[in-house]
């Protein structure tokens, strides 16, 4: 699988963004995918994950009610909407896919989990 993010850019605090992520390969629905972000100086954090079936998502407290992430298998394609977006958002985002090993459903937060990555897209918010 291949992943190709889009969507970052430079936006005023409280605007929103809608990052994609493309992904190559016919069996895209069985991955289970998540959104990371890096910020300099500090480790990769994950913000966002989903189910391969897309029935569970995970977000940290710190975008809670903020960020949204979704899939459409149809089109290979996993979106973050963020809104309200803060300086301290202030990051490279990553897109990621883990190939299905079991039938749980599960989320997976933790970078080791994950198979795949994109490239990074930047997303700058100015206060």
């Amino acid at each position: 699988v291949q992943l190709q993010a889009c969507g970052g850019g430079l936006v005023q605090a409280g605007a929103s963004l809608r990052l994609s992520c493309a992904a190559s390969g016919r069996t895209f629905s069985t991955y289970a995918t998540g959104w990371f972000r890096q910020a300099p100086g500090k480790e990769r954090e994950c913000i966002a994950a989903i189910s391969w079936g897309g029935g569970r998502t995970y977000y940290p407290d710190s975008v809670k009610d903020r960020f949204t992430i979704s899939r459409d298998n149809a089109k290979n394609t996993v979106q973050l909407q963020m809104n309200s977006l803060k300086p301290e958002d202030t990051a490279a985002y990553y897109c990621a896919a883990r190939r299905r090993t079991d039938y749980s459903g599960s989320y997976y937060s933790a970078t080791s989990q994950y198979d795949y990555w994109g490239q990074g897209t930047q997303v700058t918010v100015s206060s």
